[in-house]
């Protein structure tokens, strides 16, 4: 009777659970898209305060996103290997000062989001740039670097949920053993295939340097108001700086990905972090 009552419990649980989650990824979208579609509309309708509308919608988003990250009500054990690693990419920010853009966030909020989730990801890189910018000084572009950072994690994290295709069939039937059970045995896309990783590590670095490229665009430059050449002359400066970020990212990955990534999945598996 107790069982039977229990398994009549359970869908209305399981859909409420879900439903929760799919709320959550609703407002994440909402808040990851909200800036660069505001960018763009404000850019294209060349409105007055561009930049004090843009900067507005970055808080927002930024807020919306520590919303759903507080809802979803982490506990401490979840919480502590995502402020430790945002402490250790702050840290090797300031340690790497000397070095223009050679510096290990990005490549430590890609291990975040790779191990821990599109979340932890988000939150390693804005928490990072926010730490960090104590020391190189406040201002109105630690929003937009605290967005671009969080971007780079969370690409991570979703990119780490992709799951590779099916393997070929291993014993009986294409089973495989496991704890006297069978299941199929499944790897993400990035555990079959390292080198993406990699890669995504340098176009994230374009990514992020294509985003304060056109917050410095609106807030200092004002490059739009001599049409395309001057936008794309501010891109083209900058260029090189986003490549030396890139190949940066792409050596602390080479040096800290395997042996990170390692280390921290087995925390996580030590302690039933989801």
């Amino acid at each position: 009777m107790k069982t039977s009552d229990a398994a009549g419990q359970n869908p209305p649980v399981r859909h409420s659970r879900d439903h929760r989650a799919k709320g959550r990824i609703a407002l994440e979208a909402l808040s990851i898209c909200a800036t660069p579609a505001i960018l763009v509309a404000c850019t294209l309708a060349n409105a007055d305060q561009t930049a004090l509308l843009s900067l507005v919608v970055v808080l927002a988003s930024l807020g919306v996103f520590f919303a759903t990250y507080e809802s979803s009500t982490p506990r401490l054990r979840d919480i502590m290997p995502t402020v430790v690693l945002a402490a250790l990419a702050a840290a090797g920010r300031i340690l790497f000062a000397p070095i223009p853009d050679f510096k290990p966030v990005s490549a430590i909020a890609i291990i975040a989001g790779v191990v821990f989730g599109r979340k932890s990801g988000f939150m390693v890189g804005a928490l990072a740039a926010l730490a960090s910018n104590f020391f190189f000084g406040q201002g109105p572009w630690t929003p937009w670097q605290m967005y671009a950072w969080g971007l780079v994690g969370y690409g991570a994290g979703l990119l780490a949920a992709i799951p590779a295709k099916a393997p070929k069939p291993i014993g009986e039937n294409g089973l495989v053993e496991c704890r006297g059970e069978q299941r199929l045995r499944r790897e993400s896309l990035v555990e079959k295939h390292a080198v993406i990783i990699y890669i995504y590590g340098f176009a994230s670095c374009l990514m992020y340097g294509f985003i304060l490229n056109a917050w410095s665009i609106l807030s200092f430059y004002h490059a739009q108001a001599s049409g395309l050449a001057g936008i794309l002359l501010v891109y083209a400066t900058a260029l090189p700086f986003d490549v030396t970020h890139g190949i940066a990212t792409v050596v602390f990955l080479a040096a800290l990905y395997a042996p990170w990534r390692r280390k921290l999945k087995r925390i996580k598996s030590k302690y039933g972090m989801e």
